[in-house]
């Protein structure tokens, strides 16, 4: 059975720039088979656009929360987001 599509944006704020975070959030959503992108902000944090399956949303917050090694996550914001049509996801 497949699961319905969902999108949701999410605010991750720490230290997760200059640590590899937006090339490793990439990767996992990808290998969980999402489409979107993710960016960093001026303001020191890192937005992401993801849409897909909630089982594959849910595992990628529960790693948006741990990052990379480097990465010090304090917080993640979730929230809903506006269906979009994405080809794969991306680093912008």
């Amino acid at each position: 059975m497949a699961h319905p599509q969902a999108c949701l944006r999410f605010l991750v704020s720490g230290r997760v720039q200059g640590v590899a975070y937006r090339v490793s959030a990439c990767s996992v959503a990808r290998q969980l088979g999402l489409r979107g992108w993710v960016r960093n902000l001026a303001d020191g944090r890192v937005e992401l656009i993801a849409a897909g399956p909630a089982p594959a949303l849910e595992k990628l917050e529960q790693w948006l929360h741990q990052g990379p090694p480097q990465a010090r996550v304090e917080q993640v914001i979730r929230e809903a987001a506006k269906a979009a049509e994405f080809e794969d996801f991306e680093i912008r």
